[in-house]
């Protein structure tokens, strides 16, 4: 069976019989004065469409790494990442760029919100850059997003006019802009109060519902049981984990 993305006029075909996200034989080094850094060792991790996946494990265990490896923000030293039958290392930088603004939300760990735009600019802004929507239906939509998250009467407002909270709500909505078929969130709830953290999960379950994939960052255990499946990090490896569905393919 073959999966339609649509793309600014064209469609991207994927034949989802296969993962979603392929990892193989990632590794990544970073090359430090001190010498050499190895965030992640001969990964390999296949992820199925429509699931709700966590990523744990200590600090520095090489978490967000890969998560920038899914995402094309970096690049692997060596390996390969396909997402939706799409090779990341084929597409040069801006192509890579065009292709995640439609094929990805994201949620970054400390907001990356645009001082000098307001809340409601901030969410149009991926709308505008892959020219999806008219600008009516970008600031229509992008209202709608901001009261999905409790924001609506916060969209007038600077970034830094509001709580750290707000402004990860604020990312949230963002990311949801393109209606993208895969959210990367990395610690979305770790600047919530509980009350709120609790609105994001459940809207993520909402979207889980609607078909889309979201592959989430967490420190948080208790966040598990929401989880279709756990993987778990650590020194840059992936472990077993015979209780869940997290072995290396």
């Amino acid at each position: 069976m073959e999966t339609k993305f649509p793309f600014r006029q064209q469609e991207f075909t994927w034949d989802d019989r296969r993962p979603l996200i392929e990892v193989r034989d990632l590794n990544k080094v970073f090359k430090m004065a001190s010498g050499e850094v190895h965030a992640l060792k001969q990964v390999n991790l296949e992820l199925e469409k429509g699931k709700f996946i966590g990523v744990v494990g200590r600090s520095g265990c090489g978490k967000s790494t890969l998560v920038n490896m899914i995402t094309g923000i970096d690049r692997p030293s060596s390996g390969e990442v396909w997402v939706a039958g799409q090779a990341l290392n084929a597409l040069a930088e801006g192509k890579l760029a065009e292709w995640r603004g439609r094929m990805l939300g994201i949620v970054f760990q400390f907001f990356q919100l645009l001082p000098t735009l307001t809340l409601l600019e901030n969410v149009m802004l991926p709308m505008d850059f892959c020219h999806l929507y008219t600008p009516s239906e970008r600031e229509d939509r992008a209202l709608g997003l901001l009261a999905r998250v409790g924001l609506e009467k916060e969209a007038e407002k600077f970034p830094g006019m509001v709580s750290n909270g707000q402004q990860q709500s604020a990312a949230v909505a963002r990311a949801l802009a393109n209606d993208a078929p895969i959210l990367v969130a990395d610690e979305p709830t770790g600047n919530l109060d509980s009350r709120s953290a609790e609105d994001i999960i459940q809207l993520f379950e909402e979207l889980i519902a609607q078909g889309k994939t979201i592959l989430m960052v967490t420190h948080d255990a208790d966040l598990a049981q929401h989880m279709d499946r756990i993987i778990h990090m650590s020194d840059g490896e992936i472990l077993p984990n015979p209780g869940e569905e997290t072995t290396q393919p």
